[in-house]
C-alpha cells in the first residue's frame, strides 16, 4: 500500500505472491482510501493509518464469510473492538451485549453495527503485540465508500472480497503502509 505523500488520502494497493527470489504481482494496482490525516505515526486520537509491516492474520464480518482462508468470524451488536485505553482489553476482539461491556462502551466499536463498512473486513495487527495504551485501535481493511478513513484502509466491496480471498495464512501475509520515496 502505497500513498505518493504522508498527508494523501488515497493509496494504491498491489498484492504479490513470493515465488522463490522473485516477488509476482497477483492482484492490483487498485486504489485504496487510507486515514483522513494519510499515513504515518498514529495514536488513538489520529486519523492516521498506521505505517509500516503488519501482519493480516483474522477477518470478520456482518455478512456471511466472502472464502476467505483467513479465520472468520461472522459478527453481531455483542461483538466490539475495545478503544477503551484504560481497559485490559484495549485493541482486541470482545463478545458482550450492548450496556453490559467491562470497558468504556462509548470508547469501543460495535462491529454488528457499523453497517455496510464491515460487511466483510481484515484485522490489520498494528499495535496488538505488545499492545500499548493510546498507540492507536481498531485498524481495519475493510469495504469502502470512497471517503477517507478514520485510519482504517478501505476498499470497494468485489476488490476487498478478491484481495480476501488471495490472503493464505499459511503464507503470513502482511500489508506494508508505506509513503512513496520521491527521492529519486
Amino acid at each position: 500500500m502505497i500513498a505518493d505523500s504522508p498527508a494523501a488520502t488515497t493509496a494504491t494497493l498491489t498484492a504479490w505472491n513470493r515465488n522463490g527470489a522473485h516477488w509476482i504481482r497477483t492482484i492490483g494496482p487498485l486504489r485504496a482510501d487510507v486515514g483522513a490525516q494519510g499515513i504515518g505515526p498514529t495514536s488513538e486520537t489520529a486519523t492516521r493509518s498506521p505505517a509500516g509491516i503488519w501482519p493480516l492474520t483474522e477477518a470478520f464480518g456482518i455478512a456471511a464469510d466472502n472464502g476467505t482462508r483467513l479465520p472468520y468470524r461472522r459478527v453481531t451488536t455483542e461483538d466490539w473492538w475495545v478503544s477503551d485505553t484504560a481497559s485490559k482489553y484495549y485493541n482486541t476482539h470482545f463478545t458482550c451485549a450492548p450496556g453490559s461491556c467491562p470497558f468504556d462502551e462509548s470508547a469501543g466499536e460495535d462491529l454488528g453495527s457499523a453497517g455496510p463498512a464491515y460487511d466483510h473486513a481484515v484485522v490489520i495487527d498494528y499495535n496488538r503485540t505488545p499492545v500499548v495504551a493510546g498507540a492507536g485501535s481498531a485498524y481495519f481493511l475493510h469495504v469502502g465508500n470512497g471517503t477517507p478513513t478514520a485510519g482504517c484502509v478501505a476498499l470497494p466491496s468485489g476488490d476487498l472480497d478478491e484481495v480476501m480471498r488471495w490472503l493464505d495464512p499459511t503464507r503470513g501475509p502482511v500489508m506494508e503502509l508505506a509513503v512513496r520515496d520521491h527521492s529519486h
